[in-house]
This record gives C-alpha cells, structure tokens and sequence, in this order.
C-alpha cells in the first residue's frame, strides 16, 4: 500500500512503456516489507534536466535511467560514480539527502548475464555493434576480459572517443568505421543499440555475416530477428534480460542498503516476461 512516507523510485526514459522494471522492484519492496515503490516516468529529451531535478524537489529515493538519456543525465547530477564517469553514462542515480549521484549498473549486469547463461569473454575476439550508453557500460568490462575488442556504429565521432577511451583498459580496442564485415573474424557478436527494440525495426547489420562459430548476445530483452537467426544456426546465445535483471538487483541494493530479494525479483519478472514479451 501506498502511504504519505512512501519513498518513490523509478525509470526515466522516452518510451518506458514497455519497461519491465516495476515488476521486480515493486515484488522486492513488497516481499521485504519496504514503504517504497516503482513508476515509470516517459521524459522527453527536452524535459530531460528538470525531470533529473525533481528526483531532487519531490524527494525520490532514486530512479533508473534509460534511452535516450543515459548519457544527457550526467550533467544535472551532483557526483558522479568514478566508474560511472569513467564509463560515460548513467542508469542509476540515488538521492542521498538531497544529493543526486550517478552510477551505472548496466555493465556489472552484464558480466552476471553472461556468467549465468555460461558465456565467457576470456580470450575471445568481440566485435559490438553501436557505440550509445549500453555500448559504454558493457564495453568497458568487455575490454578488460577479452583479448581484442572491435565496435562499430555509424557516428564516427562518438565511436574513435569510445574507442580510444577504451584502449586505456585495452590495447586492442578498434573502431570498424566502414561496415560490420569483420564480425565474420570475431568469436562473440554483440548487439549494443535499440534495433530489434520494435518489431518493425531494421536488423543492426547484416545477419548473414553470422555463423555456428559465433556466439551471439542482444542487449534487448527480447529475442530479436538477430537472436532467432543465430539460433537457427545453434549459436550460443542470450537476450538482455538478464542484464536487465542483475542491473536491477544492484540498482535495488543502492537505493534501499538491503541485500536484494534475488529469487523474487527473478521470479516476478519472469512471470510478466513470459505473459508480455515471449
């Protein structure tokens, strides 16, 4: 139940309607006993600063950042998470007294994805499609796993400062500016953008370039026209639901100071997963 003391949480972004999030947050606050709960805010970019200021004016215990604005919201915080600043985006932003901090959870929920689904970057050569806020979350962590890392996205710019960012935690860090015709030499396959987001959406590069040899990783929690051809070849592969899911638990774990409800949170996500998504 909802009272005067209840301590609001959220997601931000532009579209949420179809985020997943409130159903594990509001199980773990109900199974704990936690006078909280969780609601999607749909914040066009243009309203974006002032959205990041209410968490402050209305006394939110936290909120969730999603696309498009995971990288915008870091200039109306007051601190940033050294991995976080280091990385270049944020999904998560905790108030503490007043004080808005950011910190991104997405590439930790990553690696547990992956951990989970028993894919392991070790020694692999990665080649990631999209250099936007997932990209820089999960590709930091990739960088300090994999032997050799390439990326591509159509934003020159943004991909050479990505990548000469990454070459930091990683010498063989490399931007594919061209095309994604190089994936035919990489081990794992990883699509960080939206596309396959929206069933209408065109696929992220040309899926004919994947074989048996590869495994192949989405971001979207869902299984894409990329994901479904990759397993018509029998490729490992995984979704981005359990980044969702483990990014989520370690979001939990901040605004809150209690260890998450892991079972729960599973469980009632996959629960409105399976009635929604698949």
């Amino acid at each position: 139940m909802i009272t005067a003391k209840t301590k609001i949480t959220g997601l931000i972004g532009y579209p949420v309607g179809h985020s997943l999030s409130p159903y594990m947050h509001n199980a773990a606050y109900e199974h704990l006993g936690l006078d909280f709960c969780y609601v999607c805010f749909p914040v066009h970019p243009d309203n974006l600063t002032e959205a990041v200021r209410g968490v402050r004016a209305m006394d939110f215990a936290g909120a969730n950042v999603t696309v498009p604005h995971k990288e915008h919201a870091m200039a109306a915080l007051d601190e940033i998470d050294e991995e976080a600043r280091f990385i270049g985006a944020v999904n998560t932003i905790v108030n503490s007294g007043g004080k808005l901090t950011g910190y991104n959870t997405d590439g930790r929920g990553f690696m547990r994805s992956l951990a989970e689904a028993g894919i392991s970057l070790k020694g692999k050569k990665v080649f990631v499609v999209g250099a936007g806020g997932a990209s820089k979350a999960i590709t930091y962590y990739i960088a300090k796993e994999a032997a050799s890392l390439s990326i591509f996205d159509i934003d020159e710019p943004k991909l050479t400062a990505l990548t000469t960012h990454l070459k930091t935690v990683n010498p063989n860090v490399f931007a594919e500016k061209q095309n994604c015709d190089a994936i035919k030499n990489h081990d794992v396959i990883i699509n960080a953008t939206p596309l396959g987001l929206k069933s209408d959406d065109p696929a992220p590069f040309d899926i004919s370039l994947i074989s048996a040899s590869h495994t192949v990783i989405d971001v979207i929690y869902k299984d894409t026209p990329l994901i479904k051809k990759a397993k018509t070849l029998h490729c490992p592969t995984t979704n981005g639901l359990g980044m969702l899911f483990w990014q989520g638990v370690l979001a939990f774990e901040l605004w809150t100071q209690t260890t998450a409800p892991v079972e729960i949170m599973r469980k009632a996500l996959l629960v409105v997963y399976e009635k929604t998504v698949v």
